[in-house]
């Protein structure tokens, strides 16, 4: 098993929980006509954030894959045309979530936390303000209210 995590373009998911779930299965039945370990077939904010979080967490596949086997921090991403999935050892859980959160709101694309049972789903609002849109725990809950108010970490 490992620790999953995605990364998706802004306009392609409904908006809503359901709708997105479904979207969400859609995208991860992995039917898309392409390699799923080339960055060049999604769109520049997600290939952008890409390239800088494989300095962090390097590609096991694709062409920008190391050698390193023994490197806990190897993980592995699919790329989709919308959505970049990746499943990293459960020992990178915790910083693996910070990276890949950090970098999301960096590159101005969404977030889903697809290893939690109602996982969070991250986008920015109107305002720019990166804001959980909805699943997650009431500790996200309470961040989702925190930054509707207009604050900023």
């Amino acid at each position: 098993m490992s620790y999953d995590l995605m990364v998706f373009n802004l306009k392609s998911p409904p908006s809503d929980r359901k709708g997105f779930i479904n979207w969400y299965d859609n995208q991860t039945t992995w039917s898309e006509s392409h390699n799923y370990n080339d960055p060049d077939v999604t769109t520049p904010e997600l290939r952008a954030w890409f390239m800088e979080m494989i300095n962090q967490y390097p590609a096991m596949n694709g062409p920008f894959a190391t050698d390193d086997i023994d490197n806990p921090k190897m993980s592995d991403y699919s790329v989709g045309k919308s959505i970049i999935y990746v499943a990293f050892a459960w020992s990178q859980a915790e910083s693996a979530y910070q990276t890949m959160f950090d970098l999301a709101k960096k590159h101005n694309i969404g977030f889903f936390d697809v290893s939690t049972s109602n996982g969070a789903v991250w986008m920015p609002d109107q305002k720019g303000e990166y804001i959980c849109m909805h699943g997650g725990d009431d500790t996200q809950k309470k961040t989702r209210k925190w930054w509707k108010l207009g604050n900023k970490k």
